[in-house]
């Protein structure tokens, strides 16, 4: 066309553009008339439906029911006395797949983790060793037996993100808490057997926003070694892939072959789970996993190293320095402060009215020292001299711990008082809720059970009978007189107030004959 303005198009030229797009001579030479006669230069634009705001409004309300948001839009339009403007339903499907991605129509259908899997993500540089590392928690979907009871272990663990190292692992019994984090960092960060080679101080732990991780007490511990603590922001577990697909590798490379794996497939009947007897022992499934830990570090090849390495290869492969931490050093690490002084005893030293003994205290009655502990553990404390602080003198024990047959006893009466404060709210429940009967027609429902005004009465006044609120009448006792010797307010009788004239007003004193008045403050 900018050879045509200018006058200078030839044949030669049309027949070079159709030789490069591949069409006809006569087909370049209608594009050129078309382009002089209605100034456009592609092809003509047909009109089409498109989706509105409302109808994704629509789309939001129904999940992504095509079908169900035409029948409404078909509803609306017979309201509003126009059935003709509402396009047919093969109509609305293409536009909703012209104007909507799949991204955005996963999300309709089944929320924010459905459309995240339509995202492209990108990836982050390579990063030397102990440059990152990510941590996470994960409900272990097997059931154990502890102590005569099925229970689902949770897992701590940090992972290296340049060499795919699991570094440090903490297992408990039950959802994991500080106390978990702090032991899994501890044995990342220590060197020595059995946690070696990995560890030494990481240049960045990169968390979710679980409570756990960014609670004080671990910002603390990391904080004294100048480890910074990275917060994701929350629900995007793609922040921290390596950790995420070690969650899931374990679940598919260990934890699916063992009994008691609570996402096994099913035959249709109902869900029988496995008897606490044939249930791996907690020890045991501690061993086990361990064990699949050092497999991983030792003999796995995980996606994403060069030349198909091992963790335990790429790490030793890698030149970076590693800074580490005295074990002398990681004593106070994961220990949280007493901030009291204490004195040893004969008894031993008294923390949370206990007392805890250890055979380094003889002959050091009258000792004070300061203590440190696990969180959420109170079976040991470790103790530090208050002189010399930081000076380490020992472990000392709970002097009278409870027997394993005490403590199941004790457990077995809880359970007991449990199942019945359980079984109470629950017949009260149902006396509160009211029932009704089924309904086939746009009607009222009627009550199930119909309760006659004697039996309400008289329901109303047994509850009153134990209401001690209800009971509390304060008009029941008159209060005494006070005594003679007590001083009573003065009741002065008030003057009328009449109306001012010219003359008060313009007296020497105002209204108290010449006198100043005068505030609480002194002042005229």
């Amino acid at each position: 066309m900018a050879l045509d303005a200018q006058g200078g198009l030839t044949s030669a030229h049309v027949r070079l553009v159709a030789s490069a797009l591949g069409v006809s001579v006569r087909t370049v030479r209608r594009w050129v008339e078309a382009a002089r006669r209605e100034g456009r230069t592609g092809p003509l634009s047909r009109a089409h439906f498109a989706v509105t705001p409302h109808v994704r409004g629509l789309l939001a309300v129904w999940g992504g029911n095509v079908a169900a948001v035409h029948r409404e839009l078909v509803a609306e339009a017979r309201a509003a006395g126009d059935p003709e403007a509402v396009p047919s339903l093969a109509t609305l499907q293409r536009a909703v797949a012209r104007d909507l991605s799949a991204g955005e129509r996963a999300g309709l259908r089944g929320g924010e983790a459905a459309r995240r899997r339509y995202d492209v993500y990108g990836k982050r540089p390579p990063t030397h060793r102990n440059a990152c590392w990510e941590g996470d928690h994960k409900r272990i979907p097997v059931r154990v037996d502890l102590e005569g009871s099925a229970v689902c272990p949770w897992v701590t663990w940090f992972i290296d993100v340049a060499t795919k190292a699991i570094v440090g692992v903490a297992l408990t019994p039950h959802q994991p808490a500080r106390d978990a984090v702090l032991a899994a960092l501890r044995t990342g960060i220590s060197r020595q057997d059995p946690y070696g080679p990995f560890g030494g101080l990481p240049g960045v732990v990169r968390v979710d926003r679980g409570k756990e991780f960014l609670c004080r007490t671990v910002e603390r511990a990391l904080g004294a070694f100048a480890v910074p603590v990275d917060g994701l922001p929350a629900y995007k577990p793609y922040r921290k892939g390596t950790v995420e697909a070690l969650n899931g590798a374990v679940e598919e490379m260990l934890l699916v072959s063992l009994p008691g794996y609570t996402h096994r497939a099913r035959p249709a009947e109902a869900y029988r789970p496995d008897a606490v007897e044939d249930l791996l022992p907690y020890p045991d499934f501690v061993k086990v996993l361990l064990d699949w830990v050092e497999w991983w570090n030792t003999e796995h090849h995980p996606e994403g190293l060069d030349d198909g390495l091992t963790p335990l290869a790429a790490w030793e492969a890698d030149p970076t320095p590693v800074e580490n931490v005295a074990e002398e050093r990681l004593v106070f690490f994961a220990l949280e402060d007493d901030g009291r002084q204490r004195k040893i005893t004969t008894k031993g030293i008294s923390w949370r009215r206990r007392f805890y003994v250890g055979e380094w205290m003889a002959g050091k009655v009258g000792m004070k020292v300061r203590l440190r502990y696990l969180p959420h553990y109170d079976g040991q404390i470790e103790v530090f001299a208050t002189e010399e602080w930081g000076r380490y003198l020992g472990t000392a024990y709970l002097a009278e711990a409870a027997t394993l047959e005490q403590r199941r006893a004790l457990s077995s009466v809880r359970e007991k008082k449990a199942r019945q404060l359980k079984a109470d709210l629950k017949a009260a429940e149902k006396l509160r809720r009211s029932r009704y009967t089924a309904t086939t027609t746009a009607a009222a429902p009627r009550p199930r059970r119909t309760v006659t005004s004697s039996e309400a009465q008289a329901e109303i006044v047994r509850s009153r009978g134990v209401d001690l609120a209800a009971r509390a009448l304060p008009d029941l006792i008159p209060p005494r007189e006070p005594p003679a010797s007590w001083a009573r307010p003065v009741v002065r009788p008030r003057r009328p107030a009449g109306p001012q004239t010219d003359a008060g007003q313009a007296g020497d004193g105002g209204p108290s004959g010449g006198a100043d008045v005068r505030d609480d403050s002194g002042e005229r």
